[in-house]
């Protein structure tokens, strides 16, 4: 027997204080403190800023602004450049991507990145005033990537989730944390990627990790004191409704996936928050989990009060395929009507009554769809799926999906929505494996095609009628942005940023970024010039949805674009 005497070796060291921006060293000016509930209902009344992820709470991913049009978008120049980096060892085993939603509130800009980093710069220069880095585990189980979607605003704090199941509230002035509280279990394999939003007192999230068999939920907190509200769990437990979608022995329900890792959207006057819910687990062996596996795959309608679900639709019932439905809910009007646009993984373009849940239409939005078919009455038929051990099956789409998590966007001036499609197919065996907390629980060895894949831009009405579409070689991986300038701005994984007619699709204007794009771009204004920025960092999931382009160069810049100013 040998001993072994142990060194001290000391605390490790913030990397964050080794930036030359210590948190608390430098301070913004104080513009959340005014942001509150009321403020964000009427965000599109003051469209200089962007106030919560998609803008406004519709998910409309549009901006009213028009400096920047049609006419003389082709003289869009970078105005600023923010540098993020990368400087150590990054939690998991996996690739980090700069997915985030720039915040804006008068000419300050928050931002978030990969690994626990919070940025606040100068929206008109791109000055860095502090920044935060939370300190993530390196052994936190990741299935899709290191990656942060966004932050929120509110009464002075800035609100973003680490990828280790933590929700922190920090001084919006200052950087410094003033709150922070876990709300997934990372020994299970939780993990949290969503950017928060703010709804009444409340800042509600969701959580990751369906790959790995946990049960998924969305989650409350006081936005002052970080004191817990409510929790909605997405799949039922024995005697809850919906628990007869579930096996009656075992505990599949328990281990059934069903994540929010997407933002919601809300509307006020049903009081209703709409989320859509990820892939049950395991995502590919269905025999293990028999039924329909309700809430995965679902729209939900969450009473924001008191976080019970009101109704709900299921996109794919007893899912094989891995096709989350988390794609933002895009709250619009027509003759009347209160309803709801969804563009699903499996490939519908689904149209919903929002006060009741009730079926409007669906229609494809892309042409490959082979793993089976929904009817216009939503009779949903499987023909292709992995339900033989050891035998490959090959499907479009591919379990990224026909559009990833990455928005689409609506133009109330146009009447159409705008979509970043992947068409693009993949390969499952089955492989069953006994669960084990906090492996991944896959069911199937998964390989996506690296050759015959295509993507596009596509514009659709609200009956789902393809008004037209601008075609790219490869699928189209990161969200658009639609403005009242008539444009659609999207980013290409070749690192091309692009801004199109909103009425025709003609391409108008490109720059080359230098990596491939994977997040969503937002616009603002200060001092009465127009600005569209967009982060860029290739990486993530990249096997998941683009696996010919694994090895690109990731990036890890923010580009911001405006006109140039009067000589």
């Amino acid at each position: 027997m040998t001993t072994v005497d142990y060194v001290d070796a000391g605390e490790a060291v913030d990397q964050g204080n080794l930036s030359g921006k210590v948190a608390g060293g430098e301070v913004a000016p104080p513009v959340t403190a005014g942001i509150d509930y009321e403020r964000i209902l009427h965000a599109r009344e003051e469209p200089q800023n962007w106030l919560t992820y998609y803008g406004a709470y519709d998910g409309q991913r549009y901006s009213p602004l028009d400096q920047i049009n049609t006419e003389n978008v082709k003289r869009l120049v970078p105005a600023w450049v923010f540098q993020a980096g990368t400087t150590g060892l990054i939690a998991g085993a996996s690739t980090y991507s700069f997915e985030a939603a720039p915040i804006v509130v008068d000419g300050i800009m928050f931002l978030s990145g990969w690994d626990g980093w919070v940025w606040a710069l100068d929206a008109k220069t791109g000055v860095e005033i502090w920044r935060y880095k939370h300190a993530v585990p390196f052994d936190v189980s990741l299935c899709c990537g290191n990656v942060n979607r966004g932050v929120a605003v509110a009464q002075g704090k800035v609100f973003f989730v680490t990828a280790n199941a933590r929700m922190l509230a920090l001084d919006a002035r200052t950087g410094k944390r003033v709150w922070d509280r876990t709300y997934g279990d990372v020994r299970a394999g939780e993990s949290a990627t969503v950017a928060p939003l703010i709804v009444k007192n409340m800042v509600i999230v969701g959580s990751s990790g369906g790959e790995f068999g946990v049960r998924g939920h969305l989650d409350a907190f006081d936005l002052e004191s970080g004191e817990h509200q409510w929790r909605c769990y997405t799949v039922p437990k024995p005697g809850e409704p919906g628990a007869e979608t579930w096996p009656a022995d075992g505990e599949a329900w328990a281990r059934g996936g069903a994540n929010c890792w997407l933002t919601g959207t809300f509307d006020p006057e049903t009081n209703l928050l709409y989320v859509g819910t990820g892939n049950p687990a395991p995502d590919f062996d269905g025999e293990v989990r028999e039924g329909d596996n309700l809430f995965t795959d679902c729209i939900i309608a969450v009473d924001v009060d008191s976080g019970r679900i009101r109704w709900h639709y299921q996109c794919t019932p007893h899912d094989l395929w891995d096709y989350d439905s988390i794609g933002e809910c895009i709250l619009f009007e027509q003759d009347g009507r209160k309803l709801l646009g969804h563009f699903d993984k499996n490939g519908y373009f689904f149209v919903l009554d929002r006060t009741n849940g009730e079926r409007v239409g669906i229609t494809p939005f892309v042409d490959r769809i082979t793993w089976g078919a929904i009817t216009r009455d939503g009779q949903v038929t499987a023909k292709l799926y992995p339900d033989k051990e050891g035998e490959p099956v090959h499907f479009y789409p591919g379990p990224a999906g026909a559009k990833e998590w990455t928005h689409a966007a609506y133009s109330p001036k146009t009447g159409l929505f705008y979509v970043p499609v992947q068409d693009t197919g993949a390969t499952a065996t089955r492989r069953r494996r006994e669960f084990k907390e906090s492996i991944p629980y896959w069911g199937a060895g998964v390989q996506v095609d690296i050759e015959d894949m295509a993507g596009s831009v596509s514009a659709f009405d609200a009956n789902g009628e393809e008004k037209w579409r601008w075609r790219n070689e490869l699928p189209m991986c990161a969200s658009v942005l639609a403005t009242g300038g008539d444009l659609v701005f999207a980013g290409e994984p070749s690192g091309e940023f692009d801004a199109f007619d909103a009425r025709t699709g003609e391409l108008l204007w490109q720059f080359q970024c230098g990596s491939g794009h994977h997040s969503s771009p937002t616009t603002y204004m200060v001092d009465g010039r127009q600005y569209v920025a967009v982060p860029v960092g290739w990486g993530g999931w990249a096997e998941g949805f683009l696996p010919g382009m694994l090895g690109a160069g990731h990036g890890s810049a923010l580009m911001v674009f405006a006109l140039p100013e009067p000589v």
